[in-house]
């Protein structure tokens, strides 16, 4: 019934499931799953763009990391934390 991955064995008890309580009911319409919810890319240019965009993301978030440990360290110091 499922395969050798669990991960794909969930979405399959699911649809089996949902499709039964259809029938249970007298519903006509059917549930059906996606084998795979996502486009697969094989373009080079969408996978750099990607990449890019995730590396910018993450540059942005470090840049504001180390103002963020010396507020929460001053804010320690003012409340003489141990």
């Amino acid at each position: 019934m499922c395969s050798a991955e669990p991960i794909n064995c969930f979405p399959v008890l699911v649809n089996i499931l949902s499709n039964t309580f259809l029938r249970l009911f007298n519903s006509t319409a059917r549930i059906r799953i996606w084998s795979e919810p996502f486009y697969n890319t094989q373009s080079p240019e969408i996978k750099s763009d990607i990449f890019f965009i995730c590396l910018s993301y993450m540059l942005i978030l470090a840049a504001g990391l180390p103002p963020h440990f010396a507020v929460s360290s001053m804010v320690d110091y003012k409340v003489k934390s141990m």
